[in-house]
């Protein structure tokens, strides 16, 4: 069982997720690679909401294939290239996210390998197996 820390020292979170989270001995760990907002077909969508969904449908097949889910992901790291994105990536983010919530960075960048991408997803998970 994961512990939450939410120390009453720090200001609450700002949205869905939690500062600290305590993995138990024995936890397998799973790392993904940021995921893009791309599908099979090489296409890719031209707004935030549709790349972030293919985003965390790609972060749910690997962790489906290794035995895990949302409710396993101790770490999520989101990655948007403008601050209007900022609401739009959220949103699918909380649609996906279980209790106990991850802890969670977002960071406004520069850009990605290609112009055509608005956002950029990875997330750490653990879970006893």
């Amino acid at each position: 069982m994961k512990k939450v820390f939410n120390p009453p020292s720090v200001r609450r979170p700002f949205g869905n997720y939690n500062h600290g989270l305590l993995v138990p001995p024995g936890a397998s760990l799973l790392v993904t690679s940021g995921q893009l907002g791309i599908g099979l077909d090489d296409r890719i969508p031209a707004d935030v909401t549709a790349q972030a969904e293919m985003c965390f449908e790609a972060l749910k097949a690997i962790l489906d294939e290794a035995g895990m889910s949302f409710a396993d992901v101790i770490r999520i790291s989101g990655f948007v290239t403008t601050r209007e994105d900022f609401p739009a990536y959220m949103a699918v983010r909380d649609r996906y996210i279980l209790d106990p919530k991850p802890v969670s960075t977002l960071l406004i960048v520069g850009g990605f390998t290609r112009a055509e991408f608005l956002v950029e997803v990875e997330v750490t998970a653990a879970k006893v197996m």
